[in-house]
């Protein structure tokens, strides 16, 4: 791959999975041995499985407490959660949308740039047995719509506010109701924007591995961005473009990428190659690729986390080659992350890479957060 200071960078960096002070804490830390996870949980720090810590900025102990397997804790009396794939019709476009589960707290799962809902596939029956669980395809992604984006003029279309409107739009229209966020890199920008929008509807974000986004433009030195202009401009405007998109959208290319992303390379299996890599090959992914490639203004992280009204939870993987953990620990400092937790040998889609360690962690924050919730509504 490219070194951190080259245009080409842009590919991996921008969160393509196939390129590329006092806390709001209710829960104590001494208790934190009783927890067994995935239970709900009032407290957390830590804690063990298959081999796996997990630590948090809250304490720097290890958690006492095991959890055994998904299997090995499914309940073999329950029904078998079905996944159901849905198409809501938003501004006349089509959106594709995967909902399971009819009671608990609604959560809405946010892929990455150039992913799709089929990135969460290892989460949705498990978060569905006890939440509303709806995982959307941001529209120019997945097998939603791809408006081309020049007929929007000069104009961007896919930028952090149009998803971040379309986001809402989604809680307002399909899920009717508030709900957490989950998210994993570029998504995460698409959450904090919806949180800022429309704070109303967001009760509280988990980012895992969020994009830090270092190609932006206020992160380049100025002399590099004439440079970086005329790079994006050449991809965006003429046929090199094109042809560099046929290259990465091949399955040698996406298995070698995700090889790069995924610490647990066994993890890059056939199907997940295909997930990735079919939705990229229907017409208009090549202009939405390019456009967002090109794309280096809009919000950063930095600027969204300190506007958060609602509860943010950052996890990270420890082995993410393309946004580094020594630079991600500095966003677990702002006063609206409740906690900065480290996957340790987890590389940038914890989600996917680790269901045993993420599930239990949306788990967790999804249920304090919910009981606080309603013991706030029944208070007042």
């Amino acid at each position: 791959m490219a070194s951190t200071t080259s245009p080409f960078l842009s590919v991996s960096k921008l969160d393509f999975p196939f390129l590329s002070s006092q806390r709001n804490i209710t829960f104590r830390k001494e208790n934190l041995h009783q927890v067994k996870i995935p239970r709900r949980m009032s407290k957390f720090s830590g804690f063990e499985s298959n081999g796996f810590i997990l630590f948090s900025s809250l304490s720097g102990q290890i958690g006492e407490g095991s959890f055994p397997s998904p299997e090995a804790t499914a309940n073999n009396n329950a029904p078998e959660v079905q996944v159901q794939s849905r198409i809501w019709n938003w501004r006349g476009y089509s959106i594709r949308y995967q909902h399971a589960g009819n009671s608990g707290p609604a959560l809405v799962l946010i892929h990455g740039f150039g992913a799709n809902s089929d990135h969460w596939r290892k989460n949705i029956p498990v978060l569905a047995k006890s939440h509303r669980v709806y995982s959307i395809d941001l529209i120019g992604y997945g097998y939603s719509d791809k408006p081309n984006p020049r007929q929007f003029g000069e104009s961007y279309f896919y930028t952090f506010e149009t998803w971040g409107t379309q986001l809402n739009d989604f809680c307002i229209d399909v899920v009717k109701d508030e709900a957490f966020f989950i998210c994993n890199s570029i998504g995460g920008l698409v959450g904090l924007q919806a949180a800022v929008m429309e704070p109303q509807l967001c009760k509280g974000i988990i980012l895992l591995n969020i994009s830090l986004r270092m190609l932006h433009i206020k992160k380049q030195p100025w002399y590099g961005r004439p440079l970086i202009r005329s790079f994006q401009n050449l991809l965006r405007n003429t046929d090199v473009g094109k042809y560099f998109f046929k290259t990465v959208a091949t399955p040698e290319s996406v298995r070698n990428i995700l090889c790069q992303c995924y610490h647990d390379t066994s993890q890059v299996t056939e199907e997940l190659v295909q997930k990735i890599l079919l939705p990229g090959l229907e017409p208009g992914a090549v202009d939405v690729f390019l456009e967002f490639i090109c794309y280096s203004g809009g919000p950063l992280p930095e600027e969204l986390l300190p506007q958060m009204k609602c509860p943010v939870l950052i996890g990270w993987g420890e082995k993410d080659p393309w946004e580094p953990i020594e630079l991600g620990r500095a966003y677990g400092k702002f006063d609206s992350v409740e906690d900065f937790v480290v996957l340790p040998n987890v590389g940038h889609c914890p989600q996917d890479e680790a269901p045993d360690l993420v599930n239990p962690l949306v788990e967790s924050f999804v249920a304090r957060h919910a009981a606080l919730s309603a013991s706030i509504s029944t208070a007042n």
